[in-house]
């Protein structure tokens, strides 16, 4: 064994303790080396009990809800694995509602459309790749979650088929491990689903300043809203997806999150992309552990759907009392989008309810707009302007 080698693995059994005290069971390469007592690797899964090769659920009904998991004790979920048939688009995730609850309780700390958890936005199939969550081959269609799910008196997942069409096959693992306890002062894992047609400004949608003047909002009135919850956690990320009817770029709005109660917001955003870690309005498929974009835009200018994600590993965002995390759409919100998110946080027990999240019908996807229905508002517009003809399209309105 070389020196150098020696003093690496010296440095890595070192530091085995010290990662043991910040993890709750590390995923952390170097925590791999420590060799643990009193934890039982468990799963559960749809496996043909029987022997046999049918290893799914069958047939789950529409307005149907099934039970997936249920486990007592204490333990932490560490793998999810899922795939459904059909596939999307004749069978939309978006449509599909997945909970988890922990500890007995009566009310979920998971509630989300199962494709949105997983990176999968509207009622389409597509790659993603990320430390904590993923869509594999074959087009997406293996949903992946790496998320630590911890819980000490027992936890229980369940998933409802809210669209209009049976689902024939959920097939599904549930890898976990089984604990005498809770390291102390572990957290719950907990995400939810939001979805919001936002509203364009009473001016009009004034990006760039195309229409004139631009507005101000220090304050945060009439953002979107990823998060808000009551407690003592910290929150380790998001999916958010876009969905832009016209081609003007849609990310200027800033992020403003709120930090236990406070009136202004304690992190302030420049933009964006800028909180997603990009720049200079990107249309370009990125993949990254902690951010990237997944899915971009095929249309004209940034018109129609981007999906962008950032997960908080090495940086979460702590708060003792309260958190809000709140975007705008478009500069001082200016602009009307189709906007959808799932966040992630962990958080301290005793645990609260989540609001509800939005129904089937205002999740359903909007359309596409594209080329016909810019020529139309060329129509319109050239209509405006009394009809010229010879109206190319960059003149000033008339005084």
């Amino acid at each position: 064994m070389t020196t150098s080698v020696r003093a690496l693995l010296a440095f890595v059994l070192a530091a085995a303790p010290l990662h043991a005290s910040a993890q709750v069971l590390g995923g952390d390469l170097a925590d791999l080396v420590r060799i643990r007592d009193d934890v039982t690797s468990r799963r559960v899964s749809s496996h043909d009990r029987s022997g046999g090769n049918n290893d799914r659920i069958e047939n789950i009904a529409v307005g149907e809800t099934r039970e997936i998991f249920n486990v007592p004790g204490a333990g932490i979920v560490n793998h999810i694995w899922i795939t459904i048939a059909p596939p999307p688009p004749e069978l939309s995730r978006n449509d599909i509602v997945i909970r988890m609850y922990w500890d007995g309780s009566d009310f979920p700390s998971v509630e989300s459309p199962i494709g949105p958890f997983f990176g999968q936005g509207w009622d389409e199939s597509y790659p993603f790749s990320s430390l904590p969550l993923a869509a594999g081959p074959r087009e997406g269609r293996g949903l992946v979650s790496y998320w630590a799910m911890p819980f000490a008196n027992g936890a229980r997942m369940e998933i409802e088929n809210q669209s209009d069409q049976t689902i024939q096959a959920f097939y599904y693992y549930v890898d976990y491990v089984e604990l005498p306890a809770l390291p102390e002062a572990t957290g719950r894992f907990h995400a939810w689903y939001n979805h919001e047609l936002t509203e364009a400004s009473p001016d009009g949608e004034n990006e760039w300043g195309t229409l004139g003047e631009t507005g101000t909002n220090p304050g945060g009135e009439g953002n979107y809203l990823i998060l808000d919850t009551r407690g003592k956690g910290h929150f380790v990320g998001v999916n958010y997806y876009v969905h832009s009817p016209g081609p003007m770029w849609y990310g200027e709005g800033d992020d403003m999150i709120f930090i236990d109660g406070e009136t202004r917001p304690r992190l302030n955003g420049t933009g964006t992309e800028d909180y997603f870690n990009t720049s200079w309005s990107p249309k370009t498929l990125f993949s990254h552990p902690y951010y990237g974009y997944a899915r971009v835009n095929d249309d004209v200018g940034w018109m129609g759907r981007t999906h962008v994600y950032r997960f908080h590993i090495s940086d979460p965002l702590y708060f003792d009392e309260a958190f809000r995390f709140t975007i705008e759409h478009g500069h001082a919100n200016c602009l009307a989008l189709d906007l959808a998110s799932v966040a992630y946080w962990y958080q301290a027990p005793p645990l609260a309810a989540l609001p509800p999240i939005p129904d089937r019908a205002s999740r359903q996807p909007r359309p596409f707009t594209g080329v016909v229905e810019i020529h139309r508002w060329r129509h319109e517009w050239r209509q405006n302007r009394g009809g010229d003809p010879k109206l190319w399209g960059d003149e000033e309105a008339p005084e």
